[in-house]
Formats: structure tokens, sequence, C-alpha cells
């Protein structure tokens, strides 16, 4: 039940951040958005689970992870309830960001529940799998669902689908996950620390997202990716001296956990890109309408699930660095074939055969990245290092949607017709490829060949060698 609790939750979170992409035209045209704020609606909840997440993960271990776990949920479901009955554009904008807010609690509330029900070894590795095939799936679902609510009933549901979810996934946790104290001794929030975090994470993607309407070398862009490197630094600083940090920074002395951080930025970036450029090639290119478009994602999910279970299978016995490095090169191979798309392609030719490798690719990723960001660390720090990962994600996505939109844009410039736009999506689908192939250099050679990081001193929680001393 723990499992089932954790899988229909991150399902849900990984939907949300798509079904609602293909129902924008139909939002604009009922609730009247300008232009230029409709992008908003997917913007700000990126924002605010991209900005909350590492406050989320340090929540769970202070105040428990079943606790902000239910919290998070119920927050999710009501504001998901009220973005169903908007009236007026500012009421949906609005709960997008209470939305992007609840999953920033909910996604590293989850996994860590995960991580500390499941022991390191085949039983984690296959709850991995569940968690991974769930996550990939709600993200290319949610393409299909958006398309299919669209266009035969109204893109209210795209809002209101998640309310059942919800529903299920609070039974399940009330159900399959113990109430409990919290994760670890600390007893308070790092708030300085929070502070410098959110609005330095805020602010980076702010920045990144405001590139669409500013470009990236205009002064608003610089100015605002600037503050967010100050701000970032800052927290770096304060948290190497902070007696209970809400990151700590010799946590990354793991190379499991810096190296499979590393990874799932670069490969998020790349995905979400590659979902966001091929669906935009599947109805501006091919001319397929939205529910169709939604459809054709379908053999990479189910391809995805192929790989996680063959993930889950290889993972039970080997480390997981054998499988980011394959992984990673398939999926470069499956997006570098989505890059030779043409103007008069079609489904079978352009489509089918790269999702099929890529789904297959990117499922061989997903479980083992999550195993090896969390290998080592403390149960006291589950939260912390799942909050991490889910921020390196994240960011990811948002980063590599925003500068390869930039970059296909800007090759295909005024040429509006089927054979601009084709070469804008193929150029930044290029380097969708490329991202994966730097994603696999990085697991071949900045991962650990065996299963242990280092001297579990290098990454182990003071507090437990504080308290281990005190006892004796």
């Amino acid at each position: 039940m723990a499992l089932t609790a954790v899988a229909v939750a991150q399902f849900m979170v990984a939907l949300d951040m798509a079904v609602v992409n293909v129902a924008l035209p139909a939002i604009r045209a009922e609730l009247g958005f300008a232009p230029l704020d409709l992008a908003w609606v997917v913007h700000v909840y990126a924002l605010t689970f991209g900005g909350f997440l590492l406050l989320g993960g340090k929540s769970a271990d202070v105040f428990g992870r079943r606790r902000l776990f239910l919290g998070g949920l119920v927050v999710f479901g009501i504001a998901s309830l009220a973005g169903g009955f908007a009236q007026a554009p500012w009421e949906l904008v609005a709960v997008r960001a209470i939305q992007g807010l609840a999953a920033a609690a909910v996604a590293p509330a989850a996994l860590a529940t995960l991580t500390t029900t499941f022991a390191e070894g085949p039983a984690r590795v296959r709850a991995l799998g569940v968690w991974g095939a769930v996550n990939a799936a709600g993200g290319a679902m949610g393409v299909l669902v958006g398309g299919l609510l669209t266009e035969y009933l109204s893109w209210r549901w795209v809002m209101l689908i998640n309310v059942p979810i919800v529903v299920v996934a609070v039974g399940a946790v009330l159900a399959g996950v113990a109430p409990g104290a919290a994760g670890g001794a600390a007893k308070r929030l790092d708030m300085v620390g929070a502070v410098l975090a959110t609005g330095g994470v805020g602010l980076l993607v702010l920045g990144v997202i405001g590139t669409e309407r500013h470009g990236w070398l205009s002064a608003t862009t610089g100015a605002t990716l600037a503050v967010a490197a100050v701000a970032l630094a800052a927290f770096v600083g304060w948290e190497a001296r902070a007696a209970d940090p809400l990151l700590r920074i010799g946590l990354f002395a793991n190379r499991w956990v810096s190296g499979a951080n590393l990874f799932v930025f670069l490969a998020s970036a790349g995905q979400f890109a590659a979902f966001y450029l091929m669906s935009l090639y599947l109805q501006q290119v091919l001319g397929m309408r939205a529910g169709v478009a939604g459809a054709a994602f379908v053999p990479f999910s189910l391809a995805v699930i192929a790989g996680t279970v063959a993930a889950a299978k290889l993972g039970a016995r080997r480390s997981p660095r054998g499988a980011l490095v394959a992984g990673g090169a398939i999926t470069a191979v499956g997006i570098g074939w989505f890059a030779l798309i043409s103007p008069d392609g079609n489904f079978l030719a352009d489509v089918l055969g790269p999702s099929l490798i890529g789904g297959f690719g990117l499922g061989l990723c997903l479980a083992p990245v999550a195993t090896a960001a969390t290998m080592g660390v403390a149960r006291t720090e589950a939260g912390m290092a799942s909050g991490v990962f889910n921020s390196a994600r994240q960011l990811g996505g948002s980063i590599g949607v925003a500068a390869l939109a930039t970059l296909a844009a800007t090759r295909t410039g005024n040429r509006m017709d089927p054979v601009g736009l084709n070469e804008g999506y193929a150029l930044g689908l290029t380097v969708a490829a490329l991202l994966f192939v730097t994603a696999a250099m990085v697991a071949a050679f900045a991962l650990p060949r065996n299963d242990r990081a280092t001297s579990p001193r290098d990454f182990e929680n003071p507090l437990s060698e504080e308290l281990s001393e005190s006892n004796r």
C-alpha cells in the first residue's frame, strides 16, 4: 500500500506537468488570456514546484513524511478542484501556483517514503522500478489524457481529473504508510537557507522561462540570472556553516549522489525538451489533432514500461552504473532518430521507431538513477536527498525546454511554414540527443564502479556520529 500511495502520487505530479499543455488553446479561448500571458499557466507551476522542492524535502525529514505527504495531497486536490471552476485568468494562474507548491511537498515526501520503506537491494530496486515507470508514464500519458479530455469533454477536466487520483492516493497513504515521528532528530527548519534556496531556484527558473519573451541576451534575463546566481552562492555559503542545514553540502561527497543528480539534470533537460518539440512537430508540421497527437505518445509510454521492467531485473544483481550508461546511450540513439524528422514525414517512419528505442532507453535509466541518488544516504536525510533529486530533475526539465525551444525558434526565424518549423525542431532534438550522450558519459566516468560511493564517513550524517559518541 505504501508503494501504491507513492506510485499514484508520482503519476499525478508527472501527469499534471504535461496534461495542461494540450489544453492551452481551449483555455485561452474560454478565459480570455492574452497570448503572452497564457504560458504562465504552465510556467507558474514549474516556478513554485522547482523553487520549493528543497524546502519540501527537508520538511519531510523535520515534520514527518506521512504528514507532509497527506498535507500536500489534500492541498493539491483542493487546488485542482478550484482550477476546474476558474472563471478568470488570474484565478487559474493562482491555482497552478498552489498546485506547484503542493507538488513540491508531495514529490520528495513520496520518494523519501519509498526509500525508507524498502531497504537498499532488490526490494528497493523493484519499488523504484514501479516509481520510475509511473513517473515516465504520467508525463507521456499527460499529452494523451490532455488531448482526449480537451477534445471530447472540456479543458476543465484536465484539472478535475486530479481529484479522484488524490482520493485514491490519500486512501493508500492512510492504509499503507505508518504514522510516525519525523525522519531525523532536527525539529526546526533552516529558514535563512530556505529563503535563499527558494529565492535562488525560483529566480533561476523565472529567468530561464522568461527567455521566451525577452531572449537570452536581454538585460532582463541577465539581471534575473545574476541575482539567482548570487542567491544560490549565498545559499551554499550559509549551508556550509549552518548547524542544521536545509542541504548538507557534505552530502555531495557521496559520488553516487553527486553523479546521479548531474545525470538526471542532463537527462531531464533532453527528455522534457524532446517531448515538447515532438508534440509541436506532430501538430504543427504533420497536422495531427490534439487527441491524435496524444495517442502517438502511447508507444513511447509502453516502451518506457518495458525498459523499467528490464532495469528492475538487471538492477537486482548489478550496480546502477551500467544501466545508466546503457540507458543514456540508447535514449540518445532514439532521440537522434527523432532528429531526422522531415516536413513530409509520417508516424511510422518518424515517430514509432524512435519512440520504441528512446522509450526503452529512458526506462532503463529511471529507477537506477533514483537508486543511485539515494545510495548510502542516512534515513534521517532521505527527504533531503529526495528533494535534491527532484530539484535537479525539475530544473533540468525547465531549463532544457526553455533553451531548446529558443534554439528551435531561432533556427526557424520567420519561416512558420512546415519546412521552417521542421528545421527548428530537428535542431532542438539533435541537441536533446547530445544531452543524453553527455549524461551517459557522466554515468561512465563520474559514478563509482562498485556499490560503495566512498568510505561511509565521507557522506555520513554528522549528527549520527555525534549521537554515537554520546551513546558511548
